[in-house]
């Protein structure tokens, strides 16, 4: 049985985190996080589809390719190190050897991340001041791992942790994860920076196949604005201090593949409430769809769309908005058998019954998308297959925040 616990990367045994005031863009507040364990650790990661990827991106695929173990994850807010050239990439490689000699591991084994401004370059003296810092503040605490959380934000409105654990043969395995996101958030990998780390132990191949798996029905099934960013970072490391290996076709298997995925949705769905400007969630759950790639299909073309963000912004039960957005996401159904069910809290009102508009309280359902979190159920009637995406409304503030987001 998997048990939600508190906590996010110091979750796990092992993991130590620190964050530092760096002045690497900002001022008064902290820009850089570090994640540490001294036993090497298996890294599996996935990362952006976007053709420019961040020189972080290149670096950490090159060594999550390479199958070799890593002590620590070191990572940046406020400049993004995107289209940044060579200086770029050894500003990052900079970054990883300051990390390297204050750990005492070599450069190879560090792995980077940035996030912020596209096409500005970090300076090399703020870098140097942070990894004395957060070699110093290292801890296995979960202040040290909110704090860790906090430092990796840019136009996030909150930090977000996630972690879960289980038992095999009475030893606990814990997963414990952190991410950053808030605007260029698509689904396509989404536009984000995300650590988890585990106790369990596990092989290089075996984890990068879950991870995999795992992103494409959680990381990949959120949206804020259908903007793809450059610099999408997802990171596993397994160190395998609570003893517990992970083998394929095992229970214990299942286990831990359950609370990984756990995390990572519960990590996609605060990133998709705290969008930029949003004021809600927004979930759209598409049921009774053929397979699964039309389920997953359906349901992000509602989410993405701008007209039904808006008008969950505006609490207007416009419900045409969804279904139109059904019938232009490329799959095909039948739109005189279509159910469409709004819900928000517990709370449920059918929308449209077999393709039509049911006698609903406009008032009523007005009410329900006020709330904190708005669910669409889209019944295709077609199969047994179903998807969920996530997103936001789409309010004025997102604007304003993008307007003058690099001043």
């Amino acid at each position: 049985m998997m048990n939600t616990i508190e906590g996010g990367v110091t979750a796990a045994k092992g993991f130590m985190a620190a964050s530092a005031e760096a002045g690497i863009k900002y001022k008064n507040r902290t820009d850089m996080a570090l994640v540490y364990t001294e036993s090497p650790a298996v890294c599996a990661g996935t990362f952006t589809t976007n053709v420019v990827k961040a020189a972080p991106v290149w670096w950490d695929k090159e060594i999550v390719e390479s199958k070799k173990d890593v002590h620590a994850v070191v990572l940046n807010s406020g400049i993004a190190n995107a289209c940044t050239g060579g200086e770029g990439k050894e500003i990052n490689e900079y970054m990883a050897s300051q990390i390297a000699e204050a750990l005492g591991v070599s450069t190879k084994e560090v792995l980077t991340a940035s996030t912020g401004v596209i096409g500005m370059q970090i300076k090399k003296e703020p870098i140097q001041k942070g990894a004395k810092l957060l070699k110093d503040a290292l801890a296995d605490t979960k202040e040290a791992g909110l704090l860790a959380a906090k430092a990796i934000m840019t136009t996030d409105t909150v930090p977000k942790e996630a972690a879960a654990s289980f038992e095999v043969d009475g030893v606990t395995v814990t997963v414990g994860g952190m991410s950053k996101g808030s605007g260029m958030i698509h689904p396509n990998m989404a536009t984000m920076l995300s650590v988890t780390t585990t106790d369990a132990k596990i092989s290089h191949d075996l984890l990068q196949e879950m991870v995999s798996e795992i992103v494409s029905d959680s990381f990949n099934m959120i949206s804020v604005d259908r903007d793809t960013s450059t610099n999408d970072t997802y990171l596993v490391l397994a160190n395998g201090e609570s003893g517990v290996e992970i083998k394929a076709g095992t229970n214990r298997y299942v286990k831990f593949k359950e609370a990984l995925s756990f995390v990572a949705t519960d990590l996609a769905k605060q990133m998709a409430a705290d969008g930029e400007g949003a004021t809600r969630l927004m979930e759209v759950r598409a049921v009774h769809c053929k397979n699964k790639e039309e389920a997953k299909i359906f349901s992000k073309s509602v989410v993405t769309s701008n007209l039904v963000k808006a008008m969950v912004f505006g609490k207007d039960a416009n419900w045409g908005r969804v279904l139109c957005a059904l019938g232009y996401s490329g799959a095909d159904f039948d739109p005189d058998v279509i159910d469409l069910i709004l819900e928000a809290e517990d709370e449920q009102i059918v929308l449209v019954k077999d393709g039509v508009p049911t006698d609903y309280s406009e008032d009523e359902a007005t009410i329900l998308l006020g709330k904190d979190a708005v669910t669409f159920i889209c019944d295709m009637k077609q199969g047994d297959a179903s998807a969920t995406a996530w997103g936001c409304d789409l309010t004025y503030d997102y604007v304003k925040i993008n307007g003058d987001y690099r001043s």
